[in-house]
């Protein structure tokens, strides 16, 4: 399915029913979901990349397991909101979901989510909060990413 606006998606969801958030990283793929009422996001795992099929067979196997019906893929945009290299490669990723994912996955519709900080927000949150290691940080900080853009697209469409 292409990419849609925030108010295309809340028209073509059902009234329940999970989303998944990706924050894409050139190493690794932070995932989070939500609840089925959509009211809470919570970090799921990190994907470490590999082949594009591998990670699109992943990402299908936990669509299908958690019963997603959207994806919300956070987009890096620059500090004065326009799109930049990394940008045009979260589009890509998102366009070789809907042409070469399966076709659970292929299938559901996508919103790109600024995420602007939202790292930085999640690692000031762990250092702040929990007083983690840089290496507990290292192995949670790409899905807690994936659950603050998850939190700001349940916002959107609440």
């Amino acid at each position: 399915m292409p990419i849609v606006e925030f108010p295309e998606l809340k028209a073509l969801l059902v009234r329940d029913g999970r989303l998944m958030a990706l924050d894409v990283g050139s190493k690794t793929i932070g995932i989070a979901t939500s609840d089925a009422l959509r009211m809470l996001a919570t970090p799921l795992t990190t994907l470490k990349r590999g082949k594009l099929a591998v990670d699109l067979a992943s990402l299908g196997e936990l669509t299908a397991k958690h019963q997603i019906k959207a994806l919300a893929v956070g987009l890096p945009l620059n500090m004065d909101g326009t799109e930049g290299p990394r940008c045009q490669s979260i589009r890509q990723f998102v366009a070789n979901i809907a042409n070469h994912g399966p076709p659970a996955l292929a299938a559901l519709p996508v919103v790109l989510q600024d995420e602007r900080l939202s790292t930085a927000a999640v690692t000031r949150g762990m250092i702040d909060d929990y007083d983690m290691t840089r290496a507990k940080r290292a192995e949670r900080i790409d899905a807690a990413a994936a659950a603050w853009i998850l939190e700001s697209a349940l916002a959107r469409l609440r």
